[in-house]
């Protein structure tokens, strides 16, 4: 952000405000922990903040200080109208375009508030009146963490708000492994530490909290996956009939892709998965090196996200899906193959 960008949302913070901040749809680790870590900050100079979540996230995820408060729109919608319509800044986090956060789109549209957005991912829209845009950022917890900064308030991170943005930088650079992760990141964690943050404590909330059906659901997935070596790509499928056999809960395919990924020689992997409430084939795609999927989740899959992490989505059926996945790859096998 620019210094006059700066300065002028510091102005607009010194009096109490009422502040509805919202995540895009589906949140993940580091939706919830930017919206909490921000709520915990922004309420310490005493603004009336409220999380309004477009619909439900993961169980792994429901322990992080402050979650018990969110509030979610698909359940708790006139409440959440209610609190948009009346607030005075709106800040939208992890997502760059209203479309990404469902139903809420529309009372967001027609809200009167200022909006401010903090966000990593590419090509940002316009809607918001601060724009806080950082595609090199590990992770919008990163961000979070630096807008205090920017604020002048880093000595005032606690132990929550460094817990949140923990969260965040750890679920969405792969436990600090993706290309993302930088030196910047690093001393930000030692400082969250410094200031809290127990990482193995959190690690272990993260990741150590499988169940049995969960278990049995990536031995669905590792049985479906399917190796195209002349294209370096590998592909899962799960359809809706082996979720509910399983159990599913949001989250339970958390980082299934990766699985494909972790291969030898593979440098592009997707997980395609059946949800018929919706209607529509979720696509999760991942990249090593100079291969970008968010250029191809843009192009094919009504989709994007990151250089080498990005969603999308398919209106076929998974079948279809994954025949128009194995004719397109052609057009892509000297990228893949460089």
């Amino acid at each position: 952000m620019k210094t006059q960008e700066i300065e002028a949302l510091k102005a607009l913070l010194q009096e109490s405000k009422k502040i509805v901040i919202v995540p895009h749809k589906n949140p993940d680790g580091d939706a919830i922990g930017s919206t909490l870590a921000l709520t915990h900050y922004l309420t310490s100079l005493h603004h009336q903040v409220t999380i309004i979540s477009p619909n439900d996230y993961p169980d792994f995820l429901k322990w992080i200080p402050g979650q018990e408060n969110i509030i979610n729109y698909d359940t708790n919608n006139e409440l959440g109208e209610q609190l948009i319509a009346a607030a005075d800044l709106i800040f939208t986090l992890d997502f760059n375009h209203l479309g990404r956060c469902g139903a809420l789109e529309t009372p967001l549209r027609n809200a009167a508030a200022t909006f401010i957005m903090i966000d990593h991912h590419q090509q940002p829209d316009d809607y918001a009146f601060f724009t806080y845009s950082d595609v090199t950022m590990s992770s919008t917890c990163q961000m979070v963490y630096h807008f205090i900064e920017m604020m002048g308030d880093q000595n005032n991170i606690t132990p929550e708000i460094a817990t949140c943005i923990y969260v965040g930088i750890m679920t969405d650079t792969g436990s600090f492994r993706f290309r993302s992760t930088t030196s910047t990141t690093h001393r930000v964690i030692a400082s969250l530490i410094d200031h809290g943050a127990d990482n193995t404590a959190i690690h272990e909330k993260i990741y150590d909290t499988n169940t049995y059906s969960r278990l049995q659901l990536q031995g669905v997935a590792l049985k479906n996956l399917k190796v195209l070596p002349e294209y370096r790509t590998a592909y899962i499928t799960i359809t809706q009939e082996e979720l509910d056999k399983h159990n599913f809960r949001k989250g339970d395919t958390e980082g299934f892709v990766n699985l494909g990924l972790s291969l030898h020689n593979i440098v592009f992997a997707l997980i395609f998965i059946e949800n018929k409430s919706e209607g529509i084939i979720k696509i999760s795609l991942r990249s090593k090196g100079d291969f970008s999927v968010n250029e191809f989740s843009r192009a094919h899959f009504e989709g994007g996200g990151h250089h080498n992490a990005a969603g999308g989505k398919s209106n076929l059926s998974i079948e279809e899906t994954v025949a128009k996945l194995i004719s397109i790859l052609p057009d892509y096998k000297n990228a893949l193959n460089s």
